[in-house]
């Protein structure tokens, strides 16, 4: 079979491609009130929170909007600590990107940390999937 002849090979595409690379952080003593800031200068929805550069849990907007709701509760006293989820959803780089969905449906999250070990290298998000998909509908 000539190679003018041959069926294209379709490659899967892996987190790498489609993630937030080199993600703004957090640390788990910081206050909600500057974890809010952080997230509306650097217009993000999902921090990671990092205790001595290792990951330790994954601060959303909802789970500060649900923090702050509660009464009493004062985002300025109140530390990250208290409203992230510690049960971080983590993938390698090179995880292909449907696995990294069908974890993130599953489970109902809204974004899986990427990383290399302890080193956090970027987090991808619903948004970073329906990216994923929109590039994969475009092609022939």
């Amino acid at each position: 079979m000539s190679s003018s002849h041959a069926i294209p090979i379709h490659q899967f595409p892996v987190v790498r491609e489609f993630m937030t690379p080199s993600p703004i952080t957090v640390g788990r003593s910081s206050s909600l009130s500057a974890a809010r800031q952080i997230m509306r200068k650097h217009h993000v929805r999902h921090l990671p929170v990092l205790n001595g550069g290792r990951i330790e849990g994954v601060l959303s907007e909802r789970d500060l909007l649900l923090l702050e709701t509660v009464p009493g509760v004062n985002p300025t006293v109140v530390h990250v600590d208290e409203a992230m989820v510690e049960d971080v959803f983590t993938v390698g780089p090179e995880t292909p990107v449907a696995e990294a969905i069908e974890t993130m449906i599953d489970r109902k999250l809204g974004s899986a940390i990427v990383s290399d070990g302890d080193h956090v290298l970027g987090v991808f998000t619903t948004v970073d999937a329906l990216r994923a998909l929109h590039r994969l509908l475009e092609r022939p």
